[in-house]
């Protein structure tokens, strides 16, 4: 038997005012977008906000249904959207944040796996990775460079080895 470890890298910042202009201009975007969710059962909002090469924001927010889990998440809708509307957009980073008013969110929330999983499909796609900043509104803000450091053992085509 062999053991093995994983790296994890990351930034924390404290705060909006520790971020450069563009990363902190994509994470009030995220916060924009939680204007849309539409979140009646859960009464909890995310928003994301995709930066494009070339400098086009693309927001995205979680949409729910009754019938559980017919909903989506923010970062999927924002993906799939961009994938439908401009298949060969590339997309250099991400913002995603969240709100509820049913109790105080204190850390940064993260993406689930299936957005993951589609994140690592748009990386794959575009040839390139994505910047995801997790963004915590009056708190503490994520950075993350490559999904490979979110989601290690990632399912992409070079798997399906036949």
């Amino acid at each position: 038997m062999d053991e093995r470890n994983f790296r994890i890298s990351y930034q924390s910042f404290k705060g909006l005012e520790e971020l450069n202009e563009k990363d902190k201009a994509l994470c009030l975007k995220a916060e924009e977008a939680l204007n849309t969710s539409y979140s009646p059962y859960s009464k909890f909002k995310v928003g994301t906000a995709l930066l494009l090469k070339g400098g086009k924001v693309v927001l995205g927010s979680n949409q729910e249904n009754v019938a559980y889990p017919s909903g989506l998440c923010a970062e999927r809708v924002a993906l799939f959207m961009i994938g439908s509307a401009d298949p060969n957009a590339v997309v250099e980073s991400m913002a995603i944040t969240a709100k509820t008013d049913n109790f105080v969110i204190e850390k940064p929330v993260t993406s689930c796996g299936a957005c993951l999983q589609v994140m690592a499909e748009v990386e794959q796609k575009q040839k390139q990775e994505i910047e995801v900043l997790f963004y915590c509104i009056n708190g503490e803000i994520l950075k993350v460079k490559g999904i490979k450091n979110l989601l290690p053992f990632v399912f992409v085509e070079e798997r399906l080895v036949v």
